[in-house]
């Protein structure tokens, strides 16, 4: 029990290693700032498949496939996959994984859902059941716009407040650490590891514009972050980065506010991934990026060399959801969002 800190954290005794990551994006995010640090991208944002569905599940398994190739791994030596994405049943992650044949847990956090992924695949590493675990996540611009608003042949218009789903899809490869010491593979990243989670609880402040989710998951972002300094005694200073999924510019403003009145300032250590993988100006994606995959690439492709090169030695991971579907908004339910903190430290 000694791992179990606070009212939501733990602090593994023997943290294990993150070893690999992979990135796949579509044409626009490959445009972007950090377009050319993704592994795989694809001006067809159909890739090669008749539907978006059938896309997205396509960079699902083309990212796990890259993650343990780059790890020198067979698939079959993968205990469990922990993934999800925003369709209904989470059909993007079981058609895309279905011929990998690794025993499955399908989730669902929406836009958090990569840190949740991590947090029980590290949690299932840490407490010995198996030696490892992959993580996955995805979305996808035109599935997500048939599923939550309007298809894309609608040409409909969209607030200022919206955010641009990212297609993309990010896999994780994360190792115990009595797995690491053993095993004599050399793994692609070897200085990364997860240290800690701050599992997020709902938070819900009744707000109902299903268009502004920066405005609806701020309040979860900072009710995760402040929970985490509480649990682990940690200030703003212990960490080089607090990196938010995707709250946009909107969100984030929100965020600041919220979290000075529970006396904190995170405003010089911030970081967030959707207005980190589009350009606001230049790409037209209003408030900025959203989806599964947003903060999931950017995990894989910006944030994880940095730690691996040891120009950060500790960052805050919070990838944030709102918790939606149709039949809610058409009721007239509110927006409640979550966030989930992943503690990723460097040893380089």
């Amino acid at each position: 029990m000694d791992q179990v800190k606070g009212a939501q954290s733990l602090l593994f005794r023997e943290a294990p290693y993150l070893i690999s990551a992979a990135s796949v994006a579509g044409s626009k995010e490959a445009e972007g700032p950090i377009g050319k640090l993704f592994d795989v991208t694809n001006e067809d944002d159909l890739f090669g498949a008749q539907t978006w569905e059938e896309a997205e599940s396509n960079m699902q398994k083309e990212a796990c496939v890259l993650a343990a190739g780059k790890a020198h791994m067979d698939l079959k030596e993968i205990r469990y996959l922990f993934g999800g994405d925003l369709l209904r049943q989470g059909i993007a992650t079981a058609m895309g994984v279905e011929a990998l044949q690794i025993p499955m847990f399908g989730l669902y956090g929406a836009c958090s859902t990569s840190g949740e992924a991590l947090a029980l695949a590290s949690m299932s590493a840490a407490a010995g059941y198996g030696g490892t675990m992959l993580a996955v996540t995805s979305s996808h611009f035109g599935s997500a716009e048939k599923e939550f608003r309007f298809p894309l042949g609608y040409a409909n218009q969209r607030p200022l407040s919206s955010h641009w789903t990212v297609t993309g899809s990010g896999a994780f490869l994360v190792r115990s650490a009595e797995e690491y010491q053993k095993n004599q593979m050399q793994p692609y990243f070897s200085h990364i590891r997860i240290t800690g989670v701050t599992v997020g609880k709902i938070v819900d402040y009744g707000l109902k514009d299903s268009q502004n989710m920066g405005a609806c998951m701020a309040p979860a972002a900072m009710d995760t972050i402040v929970q985490n300094f509480q649990d682990l005694d940690r200030k703003e200073k212990d960490y080089d980065r607090i990196i938010t999924g995707d709250l946009g510019s909107i969100g984030r403003t929100i965020l600041f506010d919220l979290i000075r009145e529970k006396g904190y300032d995170i405003c010089e250590k911030h970081m967030d991934c959707g207005m980190t993988i589009f350009d606001k100006e230049r790409q037209d994606t209003h408030a900025g990026g959203s989806g599964c995959g947003c903060a999931a690439v950017t995990l894989a492709s910006y944030v994880l060399p940095k730690l691996e090169s040891g120009e950060w030695k500790r960052v805050l991971f919070v990838p944030t959801g709102a918790l939606m579907s149709t039949v809610s908004f058409n009721e007239g339910a509110s927006v409640p969002g979550i966030a989930h903190g992943i503690v990723l430290e460097s040893d380089a």
